[in-house]
């Protein structure tokens, strides 16, 4: 499986748990910004280590005019990072993020769902973070419409939250650590099936 997201720490922040429960899958992780970063990029290749990922960051612009970017330009940026084209399960953002809103987390969104639609992705499974936050007025939380919701052992949210504290250095009052869900939650497009439902997730529908 994949996980496709903007930024290192988005893996962590909105799948971290489910990742954390599943050892063993065979997880590739690729983030389209801040390869060239001396502080994040260490710290996402010693995520990968935690979350037991191969992985590897792209150096899209993500300077603080956040320019929009062509598609195809995400859409490269992807091909190139990933070690294979065909998977049992995608993992990205929605195509409105998951706070407010963020430019490149929605043409990361948008780009995955095009490279599957075209057939330059394959995968039985796409699933989308599914997460709002009132347009700001509080911290990111699962939609409450959302596929499925992933309710997190007191175990493995100790070991998201490490994640986000030891590695990437967040702390305790950063907004970081405050929206990291304790409930992670999906929006799921493809076939469903009782292999991707571990003890506790609350499967709501199938779409």
């Amino acid at each position: 499986m994949a996980v496709i997201v903007a930024h290192p720490d988005d893996e962590t922040l909105w799948a971290g748990g489910l990742l954390l429960s599943h050892p063993e899958w065979s997880t590739c992780i690729v983030t389209v910004c801040r390869g060239k970063d001396p502080d994040r990029a260490p710290r996402f290749h010693r995520a990968l280590e935690r979350l037991g990922a191969i992985g590897a960051m792209g150096d899209v612009d993500d300077g603080p005019t956040q320019v929009p970017l062509p598609s195809t330009t995400i859409q490269d940026a992807i091909l190139t990072l990933l070690p294979w084209r065909e998977f049992d399960l995608l993992l990205t953002h929605a195509p409105d993020g998951e706070y407010t809103w963020h430019r490149r987390h929605g043409e990361v969104s948008r780009a995955v769902r095009d490279l599957w639609w075209e057939g330059r992705l394959r995968t039985r499974r796409l699933w989308q973070f599914a997460y709002e936050d009132g347009g700001g007025a509080y911290s990111p939380q699962p939609q409450k419409g959302a596929g499925i919701h992933l309710p997190l052992s007191e175990a493995i949210w100790a070991r998201k939250t490490g994640i986000i504290s030891d590695i990437y250095g967040f702390s305790d009052t950063s907004w970081e650590a405050k929206a990291a869900p304790r409930t992670e939650a999906f929006n799921c497009f493809g076939e469903l099936d009782a292999i991707y439902l571990p003890g506790g997730m609350d499967r709501r529908h199938k779409p």
